[in-house]
Parts: C-alpha cells; structure tokens; sequence
C-alpha cells in the first residue's frame, strides 16, 4: 500500500498502463454491449489518468508477469461471449486493487506537503471512479454469467 503520494502514484500507473492496453483492443473486440460501452469509457479514464500521472513526472515500470499475462489473454482471445468476461473480470481486478490502494493512502490521514495535498486530492477523485467501475463491472460480469 502507499506511504505517500509518490508510492500512490506508482501504485495506480501500471494498472491505469494495463486498462489502456487491454480497453484499446476491448473497445474493438468486446461483443456484448455493455461491455462494449464499459470499454470505451475505460479507455477515456485510462487516458485521463496516465496522462496525469506523466505531467507528474511519474514513471512507468515495466509491465508485471500478471499483468503481461492478462494482457496476452485478451489479445489472444476471440471475439465474443468468453472475451467479455475475460475482460471484464480484468477490469474488475484492477479496479478493486485501485480502490483499495486509493482508500487506504486516504485513509493514512492528511501528510505535510503540497504534494501530499494533491496526491490526496487525486486519490479522492479516483476513489469515486474506482468505486463506481467495481460496481458496474460486478454488474456485467454477472450479465455475463447468467
């Protein structure tokens, strides 16, 4: 979990890296329309949010064995019902994780520092989306599983 706004910050840049990867071959490839749609708001976040986090000097650390895994899971699978969960499922994972690092840096309590302030202020703002992209993705993944 982070310490402090850069840990925060290094924490949300590799999962934002693989909800770009994977939501820039979703927004082609996704069939059912809910997850289509899922897909090309998640793209528009995950631009939003790496863009950000580069501005502030954030950098990208290479890709993890999970994280290359899942990505070659999704481009390696075909179009239709077992892609959109497997997306989905993807999707739901990263922002768990996001939500709960962005929970408990909050949580830590208010650090001195402008840096410290703004990375409050950004992990409030994302904790709502965070929170918001579980509960859709739990939605649809259980569209797709019934």
């Amino acid at each position: 979990m982070a310490a402090n706004e850069k840990e925060f910050r290094m924490g949300v840049i590799g999962p934002a890296e693989l909800s770009l990867a994977t939501s820039q071959i979703a927004v082609t490839k996704a069939t059912n329309k809910n997850a289509k749609e899922f897909a090309g708001f998640e793209l528009g976040e995950a631009i939003a949010v790496t863009g950000v986090l580069k501005d502030l000097g954030t950098p990208v650390p290479p890709m993890d064995a999970k994280s290359k895994a899942t990505l070659e899971k999704i481009k390696s699978t075909p179009a239709g019902k077992e892609f959109d969960k497997i997306y989905i499922k993807a999707q739901l994972e990263n922002h768990e994780f996001l939500r709960d690092l962005a929970q408990n840096y909050i949580n830590k309590g208010k650090l001195s520092g402008m840096a410290e302030n703004q990375g409050r202020h950004l992990a409030t703002l994302s904790l709502a989306v965070f929170k918001e992209h579980v509960a859709i993705t739990s939605r649809i993944l259980k569209e797709l599983n019934a």
